[in-house]
């Protein structure tokens, strides 16, 4: 197994927590707004918990690109 190889087995996984993340984010908003529906609290404030989430979403993503730079340069 070469460098490449493990680089893509995290891009993998890191993919998945993602998705996870992301898919919780959506239960949270209600499945109208998924599918853009009109809902009276999308401007609302992000407490505990779902600030956690967002935020570590965010951080993943930015983990999610820089494993796809990295696996283009080896």
């Amino acid at each position: 197994m070469g460098t490449s190889d493990i680089l893509n087995v995290f891009q993998i996984l890191i993919a998945l927590v993602v998705i996870g993340a992301v898919v919780l984010q959506a239960k949270g908003a209600g499945l109208g707004n998924i599918f853009g529906g009109a809902g009276g609290d999308s401007y609302r404030t992000r407490r505990g918990i779902e600030r956690t989430l967002f935020r570590g979403t965010i951080v993943l993503m930015l983990v999610f690109v820089g494993l796809s730079i990295a696996a283009t340069q080896v």
